[in-house]
């Protein structure tokens, strides 16, 4: 050893071998972090006088120190000292000169303090710029040879923000002297253990150069262990296209664990949606890969010393190999060793296909197909000789209670394309026939071919099971032509078409004639819902190349993608016209020139609402308590299910449940121990900087992490660096986000996560925060969440999306395709319950239309109001918006098998002779609760008007009474006839009998 530092200090002199002794620590809460930073110098003064002099050797990976300030303290005194003179500041070191106030001595030198600016949950960390404060005179006393203060240790704030080991810089005369020796080669590798991260992708680590590249690997594992490892690529020149290939591995008698188990997550995989995924990985020179590789070590592996080898190509063409020794021993590893994931034990997960076969989710039937009508849960669809819909039918009454046999017809003929020649004329296309591809119980495919001499239209299509319909429409030129138009018309119902919502407009009543052009730079706009409350469809417009966009506050980040085809430019857009006899969604793309051979993708997705009847017991029964509370305290309010967010003792960071998963389960168990349920915050929208795999993520390059301008919390800009987006923070555990690039595989290890979580900590659901995610991942959480009989309650909360920074879409539109998957709705910050109408309430925020029913957030939302819609807020709050009066109310009646029969029924048993004070019943043998609200500008009064008949209730026999319910009316008793006073804004419950 004692060589080998010598002829390191010879190699590199002075300030290397010197670091090399150097060590690092943690100082857990040992300072103040918002005012000093998390990084500081232990300095060492033994000399006298009024100055010292230290050279720091700190190798920093910040790009720009000599812009940071520097602070340093007396150890003795905990004051600053003022009188500093700083000398050459570089990343690799840093001179300066300071008084040690207090003599013979430990002085600190924090050297990143910074600043949070703006939004406590979204800061702006900004680190303080150097200051002169050192006196005139002490400067002037300064002599020629100043005493030394040595550098004792490098402390951090705590282990999570050290630098050490992968973060210490080598400097840049070892970085020549280095790659001076592999002068010719194309890359140097340098295998690294899985605890470890490599992190850096712009500098080695001096622990790289201490080691030298490597052409072996060796490791330990164990049995049924999913291991780990990484091989750092450190390019001298550009590399295109590195790939990476490992053949078995064999003990000397001939045990083999096969090549087939061993992967790497940065050269393929599996998508989120199940289709094979091969990444295109490339390196410019002076740049490092992390390429993280995984064994699963099988089960029954005998345990002995498997050798085989790892072969890179670059562009095609063989590099290098590295000799792999990975050594088995006798421990069994429990469930693959995914319950300790700070071993990276999941990544594996990563390519996950859990869940992803299209297996029919209760209360959804198997699809039957009987010539060429489609059945599904409520719904039919009769399938064209073009393949377009014919006519799509529904059958829920207007209650939403129950499925018939009269059904509800959406079309008023089949939905179809107009091909318009310059001269006004429609291209007639001929069917050549519709086939269908496939027929399973989730699943049933088809497609058609339609065509004339100048243009072929082929069509593939698909409906599941929850009613979500996906076409692709390739419209291909077998000539030269010309198209004053090419459009596709949705002809509605009149009757259906009641109520609109997208394209710019809030939920309600659809205007009798509309416009709209596209807008992706602002507008996340593609597609409405058209409907009724028991009938209707959302169709969204589609690019061959369409990507989720980005939501909640960052859709101007990663916008639509402008169909090529549906947008033409500026030239797409679209109509509602109601003619009085059909509301028709023209859907046009305008006039354009198509040369032989071109081919267009006039894609488009349906779905057909409502998707279920309501589950009123559900809502009456279940009610959330959201927050992270005692056992006790939560039964005794009341509540059934118990909501764990993130920021809390047992679910601390966000969207990644699996740190605290222990204190977790205990939660859980105690809460069944008591008959109540719990469910946690995790969603995929953004991920804490605390998830063991980040900097694994990170080397996807931004498969899971979205592109952006860094910044943020101080943690992020220390270790994660540049080229990414802050997300939330929670200032009191320093729990900091990145945002998520959208679909990708990362969805893959969400569903294995909550199938973990469920299985092995006992869940009862999730309570989405937004949606990051589509369908198909939401089918998959559903089915594993399910799975055993779990309950697998899920509920979705949303701020209101019709904003600048969401592009200004509608909430329900933007997560409709969710809506079949979930059990409550919560909408949620910035609705307004006051202002808006009962059309709004109605499709938007209540989730009647689509089989939902929901609950209020903002403000505590309009009780009265609300429970028109069969809605309360959410425990725990203010006691002006506490539900549990209302709760009680429900109990006292016996709200459990009630019928509810809104006021948008027709035959609605009670109205009121007041049209904007709306009445819903809930009807049961010889009783009815109803509710009553009033939208008036002013207090008003009312009469009942009640069809006594349909309510099943004696007249003669009958009283209206208002119990008594805290906060929300009097007792006080009606005659049948009377005038009922209503309040601006507020009305009553009441019971009849």
């Amino acid at each position: 050893m004692k060589k080998q530092l010598l002829a390191f200090a010879f190699l590199l002199p002075g300030v290397a071998a010197f670091a090399q002794k150097i060590p690092y620590t943690n100082c857990k809460n040992c300072w103040v972090v918002d005012s000093l930073g998390n990084h500081r110098v232990v300095l060492t003064f033994n000399g006298t006088g009024k100055a010292a002099k230290a050279v720091i050797p700190w190798r920093r990976r910040d790009t720009d120190p000599e812009n940071k300030r520097i602070i340093i303290q007396d150890a003795k005194t905990k004051q600053k000292i003022t009188n500093i003179k700083l000398g050459t500041i570089n990343r690799e070191s840093g001179e300066l000169v300071f008084e040690p106030t207090s003599g013979k001595g430990t002085y600190y030198v924090y050297y990143m303090p910074y600043k949070n600016e703006g939004r406590s949950n979204y800061p702006k960390g900004v680190y303080l710029k150097p200051e002169n404060l050192a006196s005139e005179t002490w400067l002037n006393g300064l002599g020629a040879n100043i005493p030394a203060a040595s550098v004792k240790e490098f402390q951090s704030i705590d282990a999570f923000n050290s630098f050490y080991p992968m973060e210490v810089i080598a400097t840049k005369s070892e970085t020549d002297a280095l790659t001076g020796k592999h002068k010719g080669e194309k890359f140097m590798l340098f295998p690294e253990d899985r605890l470890n991260s490599i992190r850096m992708t712009k500098d080695l680590p001096q622990r790289w150069i201490e080691r030298g590249p490597q052409n072996k690997y060796a490791a330990t594992a164990q049995r049924g262990e999913n291991f780990s490892f990484q091989l750092g690529v450190y390019a001298l020149q550009n590399l295109d296209d590195i790939k990476i290939t490992f053949s078995d591995l064999k003990t000397a008698s001939g045990k083999t664990i096969p090549a087939s188990a061993i992967f790497c997550i940065n050269t393929g995989g599996t998508a989120y949606d199940g289709s094979p995924l091969n990444k295109t990985v490339n390196v410019a020179a002076g740049d490092i890969q992390a390429l993280w590789c995984g064994v699963d070590v099988p089960a029954n592996a005998v345990p002995a010393i498997y050798n085989g080898k790892a072969s890179i190509s670059i562009n095609g063409k063989p590099a290098k190999e590295i000799q792999l020794a990975i050594t088995v021993n006798k421990t069994l590893a429990k469930n693959g060793g995914v319950d300790e994931p700070w071993k990276m034990t999941r990544l594996g997960w990563l390519n996950s296909t859990m869940a992803q076969k299209n297996t029919v989710i209760a209360p959804y039937t198997p699809l039957q197909v009987k010539n060429n009508t489609i059945d599904l849960l409520g719904r039919k669809v009769e399938v064209n000789a073009d393949g377009f819909p014919k006519q799509i039918q529904t059958f829920f009454t207007p209650e939403m209670t129950e499925v018939t046999s009269e059904p509800n017809n959406l079309l008023t003929e089949a939905l179809h394309f107009h091909f318009i020649k310059p001269d006004g004329k429609n291209i007639k296309l001929k069917s050549q026939g519709l086939q269908f591809t496939k027929q399973e119980p989730g699943t049933v495919q088809w497609k058609a071919i339609s065509a004339n001499d100048s243009l072929l239209m082929e069509v593939s299509a698909s409906l599941e099971f929850d009613g979500f319909m996906a076409y692709t429409v390739k419209i291909k030129a077998l000539q030269d032509i010309s198209f004053k138009d090419i459009t596709m018309h949705i002809p509605f119902k009149r009757n259906v078409a009641k109520y609109m919502m997208g394209l710019g407009q809030k939920g309600g009543y659809r205007p009798e004639n509309f416009e709209w052009k596209w807008d992706v730079a602002h507008k996340n706009q593609d597609g409405a819902w058209i409907g009724n409350v028991n009938a209707g469809l959302q169709y969204s417009l589609r690019d061959e190349k369409y990507v989720r966009p980005l939501n909640t506050n960052f859709y101007l980040q990663k916008p639509l993608i402008l169909p090529s085809s549906w947008g033409n430019g500026d030239k797409g857009g679209i109509k509602v016209i109601d003619d009085g006899k059909a509301v028709l969604a023209n859907n046009y793309s305008g006039e354009r020139k198509l040369s032989k051979g071109d081919e267009l993708y006039y894609n488009f997705t349906l779905l057909i609402t409502p998707f279920h009847t309501i589950n009123t017991d559900f809502q009456w029964a279940t009610r959330f308590y959201h927050s992270y509370r005692p056992i006790d305290t939560i039964k005794k309010a009341g509540a059934t299910v118990i909501n764990i967010h993130h920021a809390t003792a047992i679910n601390p960071n966000i969207n990644y449940p699996f740190i605290a998963w222990k204190s977790m389960k205990a939660y859980d168990d105690s809460a069944h121990a008591a008959g109540l349920k719990v469910k946690i915050y995790n969603t995929i929208r953004e991920l804490s900087n605390h998830a063991y795999e980040t900097f694994a993520l990170r080397s996807l390059g931004h498969e899971i992490y979205s592109s952006g301008k860094g910044g943020g919390f101080s943690w992020l800009q220390e270790h994660v660096g540049d080229d990414y987006i802050a997300a939330w923070f929670v200032p009191e555990i320093k729990d900091a986000a990145i945002i998520n690039s959208g679909m990708n595989r990362w969805h893959n290890y969400y569903v294995e996560g909550m199938n973990w979580l469920t299985q092995n900590v006992g869940i009862d659901g999730i309570y989405l925060d937004d949606v990051a995610f589509d369908r198909v991942t939401m089918k998959r959480v559903k089915r594993v969440l399910t799975k055993d009989g779990h309950p697998g309650i899920i509920d979705l909360h949303s701020a209101n999306q019709y904003n600048k920074s969401d592009g200004f879409n509608n909430s329900a539109n933007l997560y409709m395709e969710h809506f079949p998957y979930l059990n409550r709705l919560w909408f949620g910050e910035y609705f307004d319950y006051e202002k808006n109408n009962p059309d709004f309430f109605l499709t938007e925020v209540s989730g009647v239309p689509f089989g939902l029913m929901g609950e209020m957030l903002q403000g505590g939302g309009n009780k009265w109001r609300g429970m028109v819609y069969g809605m309360t807020n959410r425990m725990p709050w203010s006691d002006g918006a506490d539900p549990r009066p209302i709760w009680r109310a429900w109990d006292d009646f016996g709200m459990k098998g009630t019928k509810m029969i809104g006021y948008w029924v027709d035959d609605n048993p009670v109205k009121t002779d007041h049209e904007k004070v709306l009445a819903t019943v809930y009807k049961k043998d010889g009783a009815a609760m109803v509710s009553i609200a009033s939208w008036e500008d002013t207090d008003t009064e009312i009469q009942l008007k009640i069809d006594w008949k349909k309510l099943g209730i004696d007249p003669a026999k009958a009283t209206i009474t208002a119990p008594e319910i805290r906060t929300f009316q009097p007792a006080k008793t009606f005659g049948l006839n009377d005038k009922i006073p209503v309040e601006k804004a507020k009305g009553w419950l009441l019971i009849i009998r």
